[in-house]
């Protein structure tokens, strides 16, 4: 869709999970609602994730939102946070799947050399950027806010491009470098599970000695 369209972006989290919501098109890209689902840590788990799935389908029956772009949990050495944070977006997952509603995900690379132009780019610059380019009066708060907006902004700037592309040489090497990002995203625990032997058999990243001994013990 090169068009206008509604994105709902979601910055998941326990604690804060952030809510935000973009018309475009991506040239002219205008915030619709900016939200913060918060928790307390003393609360049972399961209320807390209900609480995120609650805010974020009341955005989603309230604007109808063409697509709910989350961004994508990466491996981290916190397991406790990794763990916290995506269950936060597999509610959001699940709110959009209840919904009908496309969904998208990013990862933080893919948002910030969208929004910043860079890869690397820190909070404060993803939020003065989100903040100059929906020309918002005042800066979203907290930061998970503008993280969410910026993911609303990815996936309008690269549907844009995905649609001007499509059935063209140059869509398809785009496909190819997404896909070979993702997989660079995910590095991380691949690696991990790579380095045990635990990825099917020719998945990308898995070691050739991991592949050989799949096929011996496979082997009837």
């Amino acid at each position: 869709m090169v068009g206008s369209q509604v994105v709902l972006g979601v910055d998941p989290g326990l604690t804060r999970c952030g809510l935000g919501l973009v018309s475009g098109p991506a040239a002219a890209p205008r915030a619709i609602h900016l939200g913060c689902a918060r928790t307390a840590s003393d609360t049972p788990l399961e209320q807390r994730l209900l609480r995120i799935h609650r805010a974020i389908a009341e955005v989603i029956a309230t604007h109808r939102p063409d697509a709910v772009a989350v961004e994508r949990v990466l491996f981290s050495t916190n397991v406790r946070t990794a763990m916290a944070t995506g269950q936060a977006a597999g509610v959001a997952l699940l709110a959009a799947a209840e919904a009908g509603v496309a969904v998208a995900s990013y990862s933080p690379s893919d948002v910030k050399l969208t929004v910043a132009g860079a890869g690397d780019a820190d909070k404060d610059a993803i939020t003065r950027l989100v903040t100059a380019q929906l020309r918002l009066s005042t800066t979203p708060r907290p930061a998970d806010v503008a993280d969410a907006l910026a993911v609303a902004l990815t996936h309008l700037a690269r549907s844009r491009m995905a649609a001007l592309t499509a059935d063209t040489p140059a869509g398809d090497r785009l496909a190819a470098a997404t896909a070979q990002a993702e997989r660079a995203d995910r590095g991380g625990w691949e690696a991990h599970l790579a380095a045990r032997g635990l990825l099917p058999p020719g998945t990308p990243g898995r070691s050739r000695s991991a592949s050989e001994a799949h096929r011996r013990d496979t082997r009837p």
